[in-house]
């Protein structure tokens, strides 16, 4: 037998309302309108087939029309049910131009017509699609304050609820609070359950990182309103609860005044954690505000140790089956908990949660693969887990490879600051990036036109590069090509210049062949280098310029030349030698740098030496750094002796 009765299928009910609205009368279409309400009550699937059927634009041409408080009720409960749920229902309510319609509704005389109108238009402004509320024009703020002091609860929570979705900037806040809004919304704390968690999600957005407006709401009835929210935490209702703590922390972060003592935030810490159990939103929004809770607060760090925080979120994993954005969150905490302190790192190191993270990487929603990223890349912040190689395993490094050619680049950039971590790795096995492709796709990236993704390749490439055998900075080279390496070197980013600069001296250090590198191609990389030394004005491009020539002048005879050629080379505007100005900077990092570089030049006695202390005299160099015997900075101090006396311990040896 058919599931529907003829004459009550989606398309017939759909043709009888034109058919009421052509002039049938209010009674056949009340009728119609009951009917289709019924059927797309908790049915997502008919409501898809009613949106499909252009339902939607009829029932709200009929609520626009209607006179009759029955259809009019009927027309706005059918318009929330759509909206309820169902991401298409609401842009199809708010195409058809539902919402102004709704708003006109909340005028009308009978009680029943505002609640309908109230209820339905809180069912749209719970979806992100909603429009945004203008409250700095005078007469929407009005209009909202007009809501908050109705007598009707539905219409009191939907207020809130405006609030809640559309309050973003600092000027919204400053006007609602002005308004007398958190006054209002503070009062409302004492009412029924809905209303006081509609009340507290609007008292978040408010307050949400404006200092002056949580210092005003934490004044209100000097303190009274605060004490509400924390007594709150403690709420029956679950939801009520995670509300409040939002709200609390909210507070604490706009108003550091105010912030709670720490058996207060280990309190709400511990709720949230058990919330974490909770089904549905409750529990799926409950990690996020713990990870806003701890963010960059050591102190409660330690205490989510000593309350075993973290066993407790893994118990969670092992139970039960978690939702996407649930998981989002708690990898979220654990990315948090495990950024400053090495005991919450070691806590997280079990195999339990390294499989966890592993199956995140290949997760399907992008927000999961991007926060185990995150989570790895504050793992590796642990020397110990570097220096052991547990995150450069094959297990971790070949999906974190394959997120390089992720779709989104959110995740992109993740992948890439784990990358960056997990590459300096002190064991030295680079081989696994190499075989896995990771530095193909590096190389690929560090050419992107998205300068984020530009500079963690670059930054990547650069880890990689340090401590690497001669095998694995071959490969890097070979992969990302002479000519590009000078391309980053004037990239128009200083921070990528900056990162470029800083592979190469990686690529340096303590290989004297590697050095080739620079020179080859007829000098690219060397002339950009100087081009750089000679036209930066910040100081961090050519401290780490100089730290490259340093590196190079500690090498064989034919470098050390090299380095002296474009030290003082002939200027034709009879412009001080860069070392010079260096020498003569204000920046101390700079200076020593600058000194460090004529240290290695004049380093052990070579064919060429007394050539080159006489170039550096002849430029005036050896006096300038005879000038700096008193440096205040004292590593420069020490750094300028050593290289004095070089330079006379070499005189004194002269026949």
């Amino acid at each position: 037998m058919p599931s529907t009765a003829a004459g009550s299928r989606p398309e017939d009910l759909t043709a009888r309302l034109d058919r009421a609205a052509a002039g049938e009368g209010e009674e056949t279409l009340l009728t119609v309108l009951r009917e289709v309400k019924n059927q797309i009550i908790g049915n997502k699937t008919k409501k898809l087939v009613y949106l499909h059927l252009g339902a939607v634009p009829r029932i709200v041409a009929a609520l626009a029309s209607a006179r009759d408080p029955a259809v009019i009720v009927q027309a706005a409960a059918a318009i929330g049910s759509f909206a309820c749920g169902v991401e298409d229902g609401v842009r199809a309510v708010i195409d058809a131009g539902a919402v102004p319609c709704l708003i006109a509704v909340l005028s009308h005389a009978n009680d029943k017509v505002v609640d309908a109108g109230a209820r339905s238009l809180r069912m749209i402004f719970q979806s992100k699609l909603a429009p945004k509320y203008d409250f700095l024009k005078e007469k929407n703020m009005k209009f909202l304050i007009s809501l908050l002091n109705s007598e009707n609860d539905n219409v009191i929570e939907l207020a809130a609820s405006i609030v809640a979705h559309s309050c973003e900037i600092n000027a919204e806040q400053k006007a609602l609070c002005d308004a007398g809004a958190l006054q209002r919304l503070a009062n409302l704390l004492e009412g029924s359950s809905n209303q006081k968690d509609a009340c507290l999600d609007s008292i978040a957005a408010i307050i949400r990182k404006n200092s002056e407006v949580g210092m005003h709401f934490a004044s209100i009835g000097t303190g009274k309103a605060l004490n509400s929210i924390v007594k709150l935490i403690k709420d029956r209702n679950p939801r009520t609860r995670l509300l409040a703590c939002v709200c609390a922390i909210s507070i604490g972060h706009a108003s550091p005044y105010y912030v709670q003592d720490l058996q207060t935030r280990t309190k709400m810490m511990l709720i949230l954690v058990e919330l974490l159990e909770e089904s549905g939103r409750v529990g799926d929004d409950a990690p996020f505000a713990l990870s806003e809770l701890i963010l960059d607060d050591e102190e409660l760090h330690k205490q989510a140790i000593s309350v075993n925080v973290v066993e407790k979120i893994c118990d969670c994993l092992h139970k039960y089956l978690i939702e996407p954005r649930r998981l989002h969150g708690i990898l979220l905490v654990f990315a948090e908990l495990c950024s400053r302190l090495e005991e919450c790192r070691c806590l997280l190191m079990s195999q339990q949660v390294l499989d966890t993270l592993v199956n995140a990487l290949k997760h399907d929603c992008p927000d999961v693969r991007a926060a185990a990223c995150t989570c790895i890349r504050s793992l590796s912040r642990s020397v110990k887990n570097l220096s052991a190689g547990h995150l450069s395993s094959e297990r971790f490094v070949v999906p974190l490879a394959h997120l390089l050619h992720d779709t989104s680049t959110s995740v992109q950039v993740a992948a890439l600051g784990a990358i960056c971590n997990v590459a300096v790795d002190f064991a030295a096995k680079k081989s696994v990036f190499i075989q896995s492709g990771c530095v193909k796709q590096l190389v690929q990236l560090s050419k992107s036109m998205d300068s984020r993704l530009r500079l963690k390749a670059i930054s990547a490439l650069r880890n990689l590069m340090f401590l690497a055998d001669a095998f694995a900075k071959e490969s890097i080279i070979q992969e990302l090509t002479i000519s590009t390496i000078a391309s980053l070197i004037c990239d128009s980013e200083t921070d990528i210049q900056h990162q470029a600069l800083a592979l190469v001296t990686n690529l340096v250090d303590g290989n004297v062949d590697a050095a080739e590198h620079i020179f080859a191609d007829d000098g690219l990389i060397i002339n950009a280098v100087v081009r750089q030394l000679h036209s930066a004005s910040s100081a961090e491009i050519c401290i780490q310029g100089m730290l490259l020539l340093s590196n190079i002048a500690a090498g064989v005879e034919s470098h050390k030349e090299a380095v002296m050629s474009y030290l003082v080379s002939s200027q034709d505007d009879k412009s001080l030698p860069f070392i010079t100005r260096f020498l003569q900077n204000k920046d101390s990092l700079l200076r020593t740098a600058a000194v460090w570089c004529i240290i290695n030049l004049t380093y052990q006695d070579g064919p060429d030496l007394s050539t080159r202390i006489a170039r550096l005299r002849c430029a005036g160099i050896v006096s300038q750094i005879k000038t700096m015997i008193n440096d205040p900075c004292l590593d420069t101090k020490y750094r300028v002796r050593t290289a004095l006396e070089q330079c006379m311990t070499f005189e004194d040896n002269m026949p």
